[in-house]
């Protein structure tokens, strides 16, 4: 088990997501894409962290690069429309958001992936969510960062300026509008000193 210290101010007995209103920031990226981040949003995220990282049955993938097979610089796991998540509060938490922007895209959550980042060593390339419907229609991806801060980047599809933002524990960002079609996001490797973070992946149908 690895301990993830909570916010100081933060006294709820167990883990859950805070009201979500409509106070946060959203950042007009260019091109049709936005991105709202709200800080701190999982109360009691250490206790939510702790329990996927122990409970999760989590999975090393292997893909061909060039003319090779290559480890996959993370682990994952991902739950389809129908299955179970591995944790209630992860089900409130795809209802709420569903809730939340699906008045605005017309799109619930349905499914949701899951990837463990070990350490600085663990990555994931720049990308953006094309394949379905992503490709061709404007769509909402929301990502919950559990466990310890990792850099956060987005850029301009095809290069650019890229923007950073840390994502900490318990910290929520969402994708939408053409975001996944215009814009790419990574996780890049650090030789700071970083304990492992979860990220997970809300997207609606079609959407990886």
């Amino acid at each position: 088990m690895v301990a993830i210290q909570g916010s100081l101010l933060d006294t709820s007995p167990n883990p859950a997501p805070r009201p979500l209103g409509d106070d946060h920031e959203r950042v007009q990226l260019g091109l049709g894409a936005w991105l709202d981040l709200e800080r701190g949003w999982i109360a009691r995220s250490d206790l939510l962290f702790e329990r996927l990282l122990d409970g999760v049955p989590w999975q090393a993938e292997r893909r061909r690069m060039y003319d090779h097979m290559v480890d996959v610089p993370r682990l994952v796991r991902f739950y389809d429309e129908c299955e179970a998540l591995p944790d209630p509060v992860l089900e409130q938490v795809k209802s709420v958001l569903s809730v939340h922007y699906g008045s605005e895209s017309g799109d619930p959550f349905t499914t949701a992936g899951l990837c463990l980042y070990r350490d600085g060593r663990d990555s994931v390339a720049w990308h953006g969510d094309r394949i379905g419907r992503g490709s061709t229609e404007d769509t909402t991806v929301a990502i919950v960062s559990l466990g310890n801060p990792r850099r956060f980047l987005v850029r301009p599809r095809g290069g650019g300026a890229a923007m950073r933002y840390e994502l900490g524990n318990g910290d929520l960002l969402v994708m939408g509008g053409s975001f996944q079609r215009t814009w790419e996001h990574s996780i890049p490797k650090t030789n700071r000193a970083v304990g492992p973070r979860i990220s997970v992946q809300f997207r609606p149908r079609d959407v990886r």
